[in-house]
């Protein structure tokens, strides 16, 4: 009886630590802000980080992918002719994953830049523009699906009415989750079962719980907050974009705001050796914030 209350106790000790909320104090370095690395671009968005901690991401008025290599603190360009890609996410074995809405497509890039066209509809209709993607351990992936139409389109006509979540299994079956006003950036996370979903025109970010391979519980408010793109710590706090990065803790309190002297911050992740920086694209520019934190996988 003494051995099972011991190590009941234990349990209870590291469930508490790892719940434990951070001071924003110790997340962030009081004497380091943003850095620009480049402000080459006509508007940057989608960064995610492969596993060397080297960071992709798009200029999609241009068409190209660019990444950053954080061993030299460089930009260099990736892939021209790249469906006109937004958001970005990298799976476990080191493939990019593309919302390419030029045609509403998601694509699939290796290393070696060869693509793979895996959704462009959804019961025979053309998606409307696939904007963010988040790839889970199952090797299926979460997606949001606006609608913002391009100037670049070409005899562009709606065939879906609603502006949706989605989930697409590994097999490529494809199914609604859910409808919003416009969603927008998306994350999830496996080590707390969580997907954020943020509703931009509607001013709010949703959370789910992952109940299994393409299962979510009842959407509930997060915060009061919606945001262009997102990404998550391995506390569990959500970094919003739009003014600056917001971000809040996992109860959806507002605790340290990153001021960035940009017209709009459009998307965030880590990445780095450590994966503890900040890289932020942000209009014409990408940014860098080295911080006491890292991102989870």
């Amino acid at each position: 009886m003494k051995n099972i209350f011991k190590i009941s106790l234990v349990g209870l000790v590291l469930a508490l630590v790892n719940c434990k909320s951070v001071n924003y104090n110790d997340m962030f370095y009081n004497d380091v802000k943003p850095e620009m690395v480049s402000d080459k671009f006509s508007f940057t968005e989608g960064p995610s980080s492969d596993r060397e901690g080297n960071v992709y991401f798009t200029d999609q008025p241009n068409d190209k992918i660019y990444y950053w290599d954080w061993k030299t603190n460089t930009i260099i360009e990736f892939l021209n002719k790249t469906g006109r890609a937004n958001g970005t996410h990298f799976d476990k074995h080191d493939n990019l994953f593309t919302c390419s809405d030029d045609q509403g497509e998601i694509w699939k890039i290796s290393k070696d830049k060869t693509v793979q066209v895996i959704a462009k509809n959804f019961e025979g209709k053309r998606l409307n523009g696939p904007n963010d993607l988040w790839v889970d351990s199952f090797g299926g992936m979460y997606f949001t699906d606006p609608l913002y139409e391009r100037d670049y389109w070409v005899n562009f006509k709606q065939e879906i009415p609603h502006k949706s979540l989605y989930y697409r299994n590994k097999e490529g079956k494809i199914v609604k989750l859910d409808t919003f006003t416009q969603p927008n950036g998306i994350a999830g996370s496996e080590k707390f079962k969580k997907l954020y979903v943020s509703d931009i025109d509607a001013g709010k970010t949703y959370v789910y719980d992952i109940l299994s391979e393409g299962q979510l519980s009842e959407k509930r408010l997060f915060c009061e907050m919606g945001s262009d793109g997102m990404t998550l710590d391995k506390h569990g706090n959500l970094y919003l974009t739009g003014n600056g990065v917001s971000v809040f803790n996992r109860e959806g309190k507002k605790i340290y705001q990153i001021p960035i002297p940009e017209k709009w911050t459009s998307n965030v992740t880590f990445g780095g050796r450590r994966n503890d920086v900040l890289f932020i694209t942000a209009s014409k520019s990408v940014y860098v914030l080295p911080t006491r934190v890292r991102g989870t996988k």
